[in-house]
């Protein structure tokens, strides 16, 4: 069984931005705290790097959304929220549907127009919630996903029913020609897992790609942090991580 290092496409790419999509198996799963890890490796690297949230719900200040705000921290930026989260709503709902709610469409150009902006360098792009969440009322997560042409990180619980979600997940971007750069597996429970041991190993094996993690359940958002750190730096060509 191989071990793996680092995402060769990556490694292919080191004078190129980095840019990789954040999207997860469901919600809750660790993608706002994967992106910010991600931004955090980058930054500490020199690349200047942006996190790019473009649809947020659940915001309790529209001009706060806190996942965006997080991302900003962790990139050292300092570009505006419009920019950065271009489609933000109260409603902790899925983009589209709380969009409908207010009578609304969000804009497909404004989000496409949003990218043009930070395309040329390294990004950082977080979905919301999973690949099947609707955005507007024709297209999802993953149409998103395939519009950007990213390859994916997919954040996955470390535990039972990950097999399944993450499969399911793996399947529908694989019909979309999408390349998935890695599995993350995530607990975000303190609960023990007995399938936890096997989890990984068997979703290399099927799928054949690199699995991260898991990373650990830790209340102090620092451990936290560093752990989602170290468990994506693998990700992270060792070239730009040595700078």
């Amino acid at each position: 069984m191989p071990r793996w290092r680092f995402c060769a496409a990556c490694e292919a790419s080191v004078a190129k931005p980095f840019q990789l999509f954040v999207t997860g198996t469901d919600t809750g799963v660790g993608k706002t705290q994967a992106s910010c890890a991600l931004l955090s490796l980058l930054a500490d690297a020199g690349l200047e790097p942006q996190g790019f949230k473009p649809y947020e719900s659940g915001c309790e200040r529209l001009s706060a959304p806190a996942d965006t705000l997080a991302l900003r921290a962790a990139a050292r930026s300092q570009w505006p929220v419009e920019q950065l989260c271009p489609h933000r709503f109260r409603a902790p709902l899925a983009p589209g549907i709380a969009a409908r709610r207010l009578g609304r469409e969000p804009r497909w150009d404004t989000t496409l127009a949003a990218w043009e902006r930070l395309r040329h360098g390294s990004v950082i792009v977080e979905g919301a919630g999973g690949l099947f969440v609707p955005i507007d009322s024709q297209r999802d997560i993953i149409d998103l996903i395939a519009a950007l042409r990213l390859p994916v990180l997919l954040v996955a619980r470390a535990g039972l029913g990950t097999l399944n979600h993450t499969a399911l997940s793996l399947r529908a971007l694989a019909e979309r020609n999408v390349k998935v750069s890695a599995v993350l597996l995530s607990r975000a429970t303190p609960a023990r897992d007995p399938s936890e041991r096997d989890n990984r190993l068997w979703l290399e094996e099927r799928h054949g790609l690199q699995v991260l993690g898991p990373v650990p359940f830790l209340k102090d958002p620092r451990r936290r942090h560093a752990a989602f750190r170290a468990a994506l730096g693998p990700l992270v060509p060792h070239r730009v991580r040595g700078r």
